[in-house]
């Protein structure tokens, strides 16, 4: 019997620390702040995109490539 209670104490050890260790991860997961883009407009239909998406063009700045070659004529 005694070894019975051992068994169980232990495997509900490890249980809580597997369940500690997994919600540090998390934890430090959701602290971790997105990284910050500058926001640009589209100059043919004024939509708002992240600079790394948008297509720059003659010092200006659009949304898609069709855009780009509709302004420029």
């Amino acid at each position: 019997m005694t070894k019975l209670l051992f068994i169980v104490a232990v495997t509900i050890a490890l249980v809580l620390w597997f369940k500690h260790m997994g919600r540090t991860k998390r934890d430090l997961d959701a602290k971790r702040r997105p990284e910050v883009e500058d926001m640009v407009r589209c100059k043919a239909c004024g939509v708002n995109l992240p600079r790394s998406e948008a297509l720059l063009s003659q010092g200006r700045i659009y949304c898609c490539e069709e855009h780009r070659r509709r302004d420029l004529g």
